[in-house]
């Protein structure tokens, strides 16, 4: 029947079916439209019979940003205009940490953002290493990717699939594959949501792991978030309102996330003892998270004769950062204060030495950040908050309250700061890291000593 619609014209005159008969199958449903209407989305010269002036002026991948405002902006200018200027595609945050914790910039007047990027220290790490992560990168290949696919604009989510002989089906129906290429670094909370902990090679090997990403990235089995065991999808909870940056002009992640746990939970009137008034600042993750993943050890040396692939120059360019990271760890998370003065869970955002041409000497860098780690389950027991040293901030060890004074010997080796190697705060806070946002702390000496007293019953 499909064959007998096409003329010497192509069907309803669009000449670009003469030789892409396949791909008028395929259509979801809202956009069936294009199956005779190709240069809606591509482009060209539906008319002529021509190749080289049919294909004139086309594009092979409607929906990258620089082409989304033409292609897709026709029925949805408010959501291109939204994902234009959202953290997926600016990276605002990662940006201004970044250059603040690095380089020790404090200049809030200069753009911050993947597309304004220079070439000093903090920027030429977020260039080489970090800047693959956003939809302002181009799709190249007609293939899905879950663990390697980053970027392509529209197209980064809205296409879960490219059947062969066949036009993609452009959806609204996302699928968690298509989150995984960017949320597995990072926070790495599409593999701590489905129960996967990234590990270094050496612990893979002590635990005899033999689970990797085909980036080569080890992993070991973990307890899944109870959302994904019920099946639960990502974008059940997290739409349009904070993935596309429709809730507003967020600065970073956290400001953006619409989704809240009392969106389904009556977190107000929960029955169970947990939720006590001396549990009134905590957040629900707290102590639902069942585990975090953490990352204690890094190095990076900056090499000028080397060369690297730059994400955003889209081509290798001079100079490398080699990059090394150690201690590795999934368990209980590290206590601090939100800029809300919430008690949240914190993990490192950065414990690293840094090596520079433009420096005199390595730089080491102690921060936490907070995290939703996407671990949810049963509450973490009471003791692996009050009777922990690495929930307190201060590292593993052993610690105690006797009278009135805390006692903490760590596990852990000191580091250039003066810390363990895992810690982000002392007892008396003479030494506490920073944080990666104004407004966030670790726990000061009066609250470890209330966690501490606390009874454990």
């Amino acid at each position: 029947m499909a064959a007998a619609m096409l003329s010497s014209q192509g069907a309803k005159g669009n000449t670009c079916n003469d030789c892409h008969r396949a791909e008028r199958t395929g259509f979801a449903a809202a956009h069936g439209f294009a199956a005779d209407n190709c240069t809606v989305c591509h482009g060209g010269d539906s008319q002529s019979t021509r190749p080289d002036e049919a294909h004139a002026g086309m594009t092979a991948f409607p929906g990258l940003l620089d082409n989304a405002a033409r292609a897709c902006g026709a029925c949805h200018a408010d959501k291109v205009a939204s994902v234009s200027r959202s953290l997926m595609n600016t990276g605002h945050g990662m940006v201004e940490v970044t250059r603040r914790l690095v380089d020790g910039t404090a200049d809030n007047t200069a753009p911050a953002d993947l597309q304004s990027l220079g070439h000093g220290p903090a920027d030429s790490m977020l260039r080489k290493l970090c800047a693959s992560c956003h939809l302002g990168q181009a799709k190249t290949a007609h293939n899905l990717d879950p663990v390697n696919d980053r970027g392509g604009g529209c197209l980064a989510c809205h296409i879960n699939e490219y059947r062969e002989n066949a036009h993609p089906s452009l959806s609204a129906d996302v699928s968690d594959a298509r989150c995984f290429g960017c949320h597995s670094r990072s926070a790495r909370i599409s593999l701590s949501y489905t129960g996967l902990g990234e590990i270094d090679a050496a612990t893979a090997t002590e635990k005899s792991s033999r689970l990797r990403l085909s980036d080569g990235r080890h992993l070991e089995r973990k307890p899944a978030d109870v959302h994904f065991a019920a099946g639960m999808t990502c974008t059940e909870c997290h739409r349009g309102a904070d993935i596309m940056g429709s809730a507003g002009d967020a600065a970073h992640q956290r400001e953006a996330v619409d989704a809240a746990c009392s969106d389904c939970h009556d977190t107000e009137h929960a029955a169970t003892p947990i939720h006590n008034p001396e549990h009134a600042r905590l957040e629900c993750a707290t102590c639902h998270s069942q585990w975090v993943p953490q990352c204690f050890g890094c190095h990076m040396e900056y090499d000028a004769d080397g060369k690297q692939w730059d994400h955003i120059e889209q081509q290798e360019t001079a100079g490398r950062w080699h990059e090394h990271r150690a201690d590795f760890r999934n368990g209980p998370g590290t206590l601090g204060v939100t800029a809300q003065d919430r008690i949240g869970l914190f993990t490192p955002g950065m414990i690293m030495t840094l090596v520079h041409p433009d420096w005199d000497d390595e730089k080491f860098v102690r921060a936490f950040a907070p995290i939703s780690p996407h671990t949810i389950g049963p509450a973490r027991s009471c003791a692996s908050c009050h009777r922990s040293g690495a929930a307190l901030g201060l590292g593993s060890g052993t610690i105690e309250l006797r009278d009135g004074e805390i006692l903490f010997t760590p596990d852990q080796p000191l580091l250039q700061d003066g810390l363990p190697a895992d810690a982000w705060t002392n007892i008396d806070g003479s030494l506490g890291g920073t944080a990666a946002r104004p407004g966030q702390r670790p726990l000061n000496q009066e609250e470890m000593k209330t966690v501490l007293a606390a009874p454990l019953n």
